[in-house]
């Protein structure tokens, strides 16, 4: 099993007492999914606005979970398997019934105000990522609780990456490196593109099967294709959309194991490209290059994006540029920081990043590649499918 150990926890928790220490906080609550699954390692199956989580980190004490009855069985399951990180869970229920129920989604605030009370934070200094009415009446049921929002601040508790971590970040780039391979093979003219994404999500979901079975695989394949991949999310009309010859091809996949989430992309031709898209495709493969250099300890962050921009600019493509470089990656596929153009503070060993500066031409399309980087002294670059014009030219 390759789920996070309690080692990860130990590592985690630390992290938050100091955090805790620089902010003057007696705890940090949780309130949003990924923040939870730091704080616990239990990927919550709820959206929050409709159904309250808390996670509750004492600087000193036992942390706490609170949960909707909808969790029920995924807890157990968790507990069965060992890999949620906290042990007190109170659940409450979506509403009444014959059965018993002590807690209603209704009390929430309630529920929040007595467990807190419970763990001795009556009068606690609480840093929180998610400000709400339901927080502010928990706090007004309990003297001087001060509930301080901290949603910025938290964010570095997630930039620097355990070992295991990274170890999962690395055995989902492989998965999607075979994933890239697999979608040489699927390409060609004719195919309905939304078909071809399904086929590669159920292609990657068998080996996923084999490779880390009874764990949690999470993927996500969706494909650009032609004068569509100039928008780099799409186009917003993606039906019925097909793969014709001449066109240049924006694949992505991105894989989230137990938690960790990589991204892959690659810039493909069905057919050989025209001396337009040659010149494209090498300029956006030279920035892409120019910013992996730059994932280095120590050096500015906005260095990446700058040596990206400088080197797209000097091919001539500076107007064609749409999005930044680059974005942390862990917990989600889009992390924070998410500033790289303007961010001046020194990279960290073992923050990952996106590294995926693109060109976007109106009625011709897309070239980007995305690869996943751990930062060191040399940066780890973990998605190595190939990117060089032979290998994504498809005839």
């Amino acid at each position: 099993m390759a789920f996070l150990s309690q080692q990860v926890f130990a590592s985690r928790r630390a992290e938050m007492q100091r955090f805790m220490d620089k902010h003057r906080l007696d705890a940090v609550g949780f309130l949003t999914p990924d923040n939870v699954f730091y704080g616990t390692n239990f990927l919550p199956d709820v959206q929050p606005w409709e159904r309250p989580i808390a996670a509750i980190i004492p600087r000193d004490g036992a942390p706490f979970l609170i949960l909707n009855e909808l969790s029920t069985t995924h807890l157990a399951v968790a507990r069965e398997r060992g890999t949620i990180w906290i042990d007190d869970v109170t659940i409450y229920s979506e509403h009444p019934r014959l059965r018993d129920r002590r807690w209603l989604i209704s009390q929430w605030s309630n529920l929040l105000a007595e467990r807190l009370d419970e763990s001795g934070l009556r009068d606690a200094r609480i840093g929180v990522d998610s400000a709400n009415g339901l927080l502010s009446r928990a706090a007004a049921q309990l003297g001087s609780l001060e509930i301080v929002p901290l949603e910025r601040e938290m964010r570095e508790l997630r930039w620097v990456k355990h070992p295991e971590e990274l170890d999962l970040i690395r055995q989902a780039a492989a998965l999607t490196d075979w994933g890239q391979e697999r979608f040489r093979a699927e390409l060609r003219p004719g195919r309905v593109v939304q078909e071809l994404d399904f086929t590669m999500s159920a292609i990657l979901a068998d080996e996923a099967a084999r490779r880390f079975n009874g764990e949690h695989c999470e993927i996500r394949s969706f494909t650009l294709s032609g004068p569509d991949s100039a928008a780099p999310h799409g186009c917003g009309a993606a039906s019925g959309k097909r793969v014709e010859v001449g066109h240049g091809i924006v694949n992505v996949l991105i894989v989230r194991l137990n938690g960790l989430a990589v991204e892959n992309e690659r810039t493909w031709f069905c057919g050989n490209p025209t001396p337009e898209q040659v010149r494209a495709f090498e300029a956006a493969s030279a920035a892409q290059t120019a910013a992996i250099a730059e994932l280095r300890t120590g050096n500015a962050l906005c260095n990446v994006d700058t040596a990206a921009l400088d080197t797209i600019e000097r091919a001539g493509y500076g107007d064609r540029v749409l999005h930044r470089t680059g974005h942390g990656i862990g917990i989600n596929n889009h992390e924070f920081p998410d500033d790289m153009a303007f961010n001046l503070r020194p990279l960290r060993s073992n923050e990952v990043y996106s590294a995926e500066p693109g060109i976007y031409i109106p009625g011709l399309g897309g070239f980007r590649h995305d690869d996943t980087v751990i930062v060191g002294d040399q940066p780890e670059v973990v998605t190595v499918a190939p990117k060089d014009l032979a290998s994504q030219t498809v005839s």
